[in-house]
């Protein structure tokens, strides 16, 4: 087979070259993996429905060959996203119900939540958001202000989670920009990120995001987002050791998926990895019900029998809490 242009000399280019690289055609990736693509249940409606995009950092922790590769899973469009489950909608969370204008999320007291952009670097097949109208409801330069000042006059509020999309798409002139002006907003304690990119694209965590968070004047909280141990592999470690050595807390979100990691030896693997690397687990999310996401379901009472199983094996502190979203309640409910 020859040479995929999409080989291990990437790890070596800025970030941005890297993302703008990344997959978008199955195809190429069913060829990286040494995959036959008429092997698989791809459906070429569900990538137009929602595109693929994989960075190689990601598809490189992937095993060669194997159709079931649970990385692959999370990413691969597949014949069961067109299935139209029951109860399954495009806004399953109430996000849309909790706009107070565009790119301002007020669900949960003292926090908001702001959709910084639409853009990520990897589309997950289970994404919540993978419907959301980012054109009509991401944060703009222009409507910066106003979400400032409703923040500024709400004193209840004292954490502002960055979220999109991926915050950390946003380059560091704008991330900066942003975080500054939180921050100098008096009754804000802390600004927490949530993404993907220290797991799927290590590269954008550089000396220059790194000095923009340590700089900041209230703390800095980044969440990772990670579901299995192998999606850690040695360019993630080199980035989360980075982090780890500035002392920027770090805690992971992860979703219950079919198929991937429902089963108690995948969880407990994936907390003592987290762990091993300075992340602490923190959320295990049952999914939330987006159309086009039922086949990774795992029922609730199954979800809890797992969870029993790890509290069984890990000290407490590494057993991330299990975790559903209800729109319209005012804060996460523990299962």
């Amino acid at each position: 087979m020859p040479k995929h242009p999409f080989d291990d000399d990437q790890f070596a280019l800025p970030w941005q070259q890297q993302l703008s690289a990344a997959f978008n055609s199955v195809n190429d990736l069913c060829r990286y993996l040494e995959i036959n693509p008429s092997d698989l249940p791809i459906s070429s409606e569900a990538c137009r429905n929602f595109p693929l995009r994989v960075p190689l950092s990601f598809a490189a922790s992937m095993a060669k060959g194997d159709a079931n590769d649970p990385l692959l899973r999370q990413v691969l469009p597949i014949n069961d996203e067109l299935i139209d489950f029951p109860g399954y909608k495009h806004d399953p969370v109430g996000d849309l119900a909790a706009s107070v204008m565009p790119g301002l999320l007020h669900k949960y007291h003292g926090r908001v939540l702001l959709i910084t952009t639409g853009a990520c670097a990897i589309n997950c097949r289970y994404c919540f958001r993978r419907s959301f109208p980012y054109q009509k409801q991401q944060l703009s330069k222009q409507q910066e202000q106003n979400v400032l000042d409703y923040i500024q006059a709400n004193n209840t509020i004292s954490e502002v989670i960055l979220s999109g999309g991926d915050p950390l798409i946003l380059s560091d002139a704008r991330l900066g920009q942003l975080i500054g002006k939180l921050a100098a907003l008096q009754q804000i304690k802390r600004i927490r990120i949530h993404s993907r990119l220290p797991i799927v694209l290590p590269a954008r965590i550089t000396d220059d995001l790194i000095d923009l968070l340590m700089n900041c004047s209230k703390q800095v909280v980044l969440v990772v987002h990670c579901n299995h141990a192998k999606e850690i592999n040695e360019h993630v470690i080199n980035a989360l050791n980075l982090l780890k050595n500035k002392n920027i807390t770090l805690l992971n979100q992860a979703v219950l998926l079919k198929g991937i990691n429902d089963n108690a030896n995948t969880l407990c693997d994936l907390s003592e990895t987290l762990f091993a690397n300075g992340i602490m687990p923190y959320y295990l999310h049952l999914l939330d019900k987006a159309s086009g996401t039922g086949h990774f379901d795992i029922p609730e009472e199954e979800a809890k029998a797992l969870i029993s199983q790890v509290q069984n094996r890990l000290p407490g502190y590494l057993v991330p809490k299990l975790v559903k979203e209800v729109a319209g309640e005012k804060a996460k409910q523990y299962v």
